[in-house]
């Protein structure tokens, strides 16, 4: 996890500021406005306002959209150099929030004030067309997703997700590979069972190996 950020390591990662006065960035950068968040914190809810746009310098947020049946479906992941554009669009609608983000890792994190955001989206074009870019990245996933929801199988699906970790040997429950499809543990718990039963996975406590990717791979694109 980053302790400090300074102007270099924040331009580095977030290019689209260069040029932005040295009072702003030093600003964003202080002490006092680093924040350094635990794993499963969980930083915004729905109906909850938005306090501004959020930068990330280490760390993965995943956000999530609460179903009325009590399932949660995972709409996608904040990496370090990106944003939320659930945040960005609460910020231009000046609405609530209407999903939850929960810190999937330890984070270091800053946050760009309401009145600045809409600043830069006016006065800084570098800044405007980064936030717009991130919609254009964020509907084609959210697109993705719905054709997968709609269309393809779970357990088309549940192979992508193992093979989307790019690592063989996955520490990952159950729940929480449930939780990432919109579905239930025993639906996914019966599917990896198949899985081990045709040799595309060995599974243990908290962990699925892959064993046979290719094999996974022809199932995933089926």
């Amino acid at each position: 996890m980053v302790n400090t950020v300074d102007r270099r390591s924040l331009l580095a990662r977030y290019p689209a500021f260069q040029g932005l006065p040295d009072a702003l960035l030093d600003g964003l950068c202080a002490p006092g406005a680093v924040m350094h968040i635990p794993a499963g914190t969980q930083l915004f809810a729905e109906q909850q306002a938005c306090p501004g746009f959020p930068l990330l310098m280490a760390g993965s947020i995943k956000v999530l959209k609460l179903a009325a049946s009590g399932r949660e479906l995972m709409l996608y992941r904040v990496q370090p150099g990106g944003s939320c554009i659930i945040s960005s669009s609460c910020l231009l609608g000046k609405a609530d929030y209407n999903a939850r983000g929960i810190a999937e890792t330890a984070l270091t994190l800053l946050i760009l004030p309401v009145a600045e955001f809409s600043r830069l989206l006016v006065e800084h074009p570098p800044f405007r067309d980064f936030v717009f870019h991130l919609f254009t990245e964020r509907i084609a996933e959210l697109m993705q997703l719905v054709e997968e929801v709609a269309f393809a199988r779970l357990d088309q699906r549940l192979a992508k997700l193992l093979l989307a970790r790019q690592s063989t040997a996955l520490n990952v429950t159950h729940q929480q590979l449930a939780d990432e499809l919109g579905s239930v543990r025993e639906i996914v718990s019966r599917l990896l069972k198949g899985f081990a039963a045709q040799g595309l996975v060995t599974l243990g406590r908290e962990q699925v190996t892959i064993t046979d990717r290719p094999g996974l791979q022809k199932l995933a694109a089926v």
